[in-house]
């Protein structure tokens, strides 16, 4: 499987909005699903959501109502919306998606880096 790349990130101010996109070919005909983590400097990477390709989406409590996920099966693409941006958003965003026999492997991107200012 090729590996997902991520981008859009940037810098934004506090209340503001981006979209962060994950291209993962073949995302669609041999790969189950994708998750989306952020691992803000010197802490752990933490799950926030995840999207099947069937299109079912899970989002941790912290970001519901905020951030939003979606998929462009025809460009093999799933984006992150994320909107009412808070300082504590800031961090590295990664894709990782799953795929192949039982749906077991795992390929993540290079992440890409949202900066959230006051």
């Amino acid at each position: 499987q090729v590996q997902p790349v991520e981008s859009g990130g940037g810098s934004v101010q506090a209340g503001g909005s981006l979209r962060l996109s994950c291209l993962a070919p073949g995302f669609t005909s041999n790969r189950c699903g994708m998750h989306w983590y952020r691992q803000a400097a010197g802490t752990n990477r933490e799950w926030i959501l995840s999207i099947t390709t069937a299109g079912t989406t899970i989002l941790v409590d912290s970001v519901k109502g905020r951030f939003t996920i979606s998929q462009d099966k025809a460009k093999d693409t799933v984006y992150l919306q994320m909107n009412s941006l808070k300082l504590e958003d800031t961090g590295m965003y990664f894709c990782k998606t799953y795929g192949g026999d039982g749906c077991r492997v795992v390929d993540w991107g290079q992440g890409t880096q949202v900066t959230v200012s006051s």
